[in-house]
């Protein structure tokens, strides 16, 4: 028997943590392992466009509208998997800063020895972070603490063996909520606040269309949902 090939899903970090949670389900349901790169969006959208093999993608609604557009990814083969918001992180253990208005959560982010965030110029949640550090008008004075990683799940790895006295983060909740070592202090600010639909969709040049629209449909499916919601994606 020839055996099936790995599906090959070009992903943003938020969903990290859910398609590993989900690799039972998937080898089960799909019939299929996962071949997954994990990254910012926008360098998942340059692999994408580059010609990078890929079945499946799981990006942000708008980038997805957009490739669709261009004729990248199947029209009417897409599905949302939830909103996911962009949140404060501290080692697992150390004390929870107030960050529920902008004066503490600047006050939060000047006590840090460490500030760890994702890619400001390619993911959603350090583009979304870098802006929130030039509106509360503290870029400069922070410039010598800022940690800035390829992606969140990366930047919270990293958070999680930090060694300055004080470490703080700021990704996407799902990165936060799927790495060990680190807890959630709690979402931006209103004033601050990201939130994001993901949404996976099938590849114009999928390999094998047919497991990648079941792939899709399990990650978006009733089945997942209880999962998706444990991991930060809110319906």
């Amino acid at each position: 028997m020839t055996a099936v090939a790995d599906l090959r899903v070009l992903s943003g970090g938020a969903a990290k943590g859910l398609v590993a949670a989900l690799d039972g389900a998937i080898r089960a349901q799909v019939g299929a392992g996962i071949a997954g790169t994990f990254g910012a969006v926008g360098a998942m959208r340059e692999r994408l466009l580059a010609g990078e093999p890929c079945d499946v993608v799981i990006l942000t609604a708008s980038v997805v509208d957009a490739l669709t557009a261009d004729g990248c990814l199947v029209a009417g083969a897409s599905a949302p998997l939830g909103r996911v918001h962009t949140g404060i992180a501290v080692r697992s253990g150390d004390p929870l800063p107030r960050i529920d208005d902008r004066t503490s959560l600047a006050a939060a982010l000047r006590a840090a020895d460490g500030i760890y965030f994702p890619d400001p110029q390619r993911a959603t949640a350090g583009i979304h972070f870098d802006n929130v550090l030039q509106a509360l008008g503290i870029r400069t004075e922070v410039t010598p603490h800022l940690k800035p990683y390829p992606n969140g799940a990366t930047a919270m790895l990293n958070l999680a063996r930090a060694v300055e006295p004080i470490a703080i983060g700021c990704t996407q909740v799902t990165e936060i909520l799927y790495t060990d070592g680190v807890q959630l202090v709690g979402r931006l600010p209103p004033e601050f606040e990201l939130a994001t639909v993901y949404t996976a969709a099938v590849c114009s040049r999928a390999a094998d269309p047919r497991r990648a629209r079941q792939l899709v449909s399990l990650l978006s499916g009733a089945d997942s949902a209880a999962l998706r919601a444990r991991g930060g994606f809110e319906s």
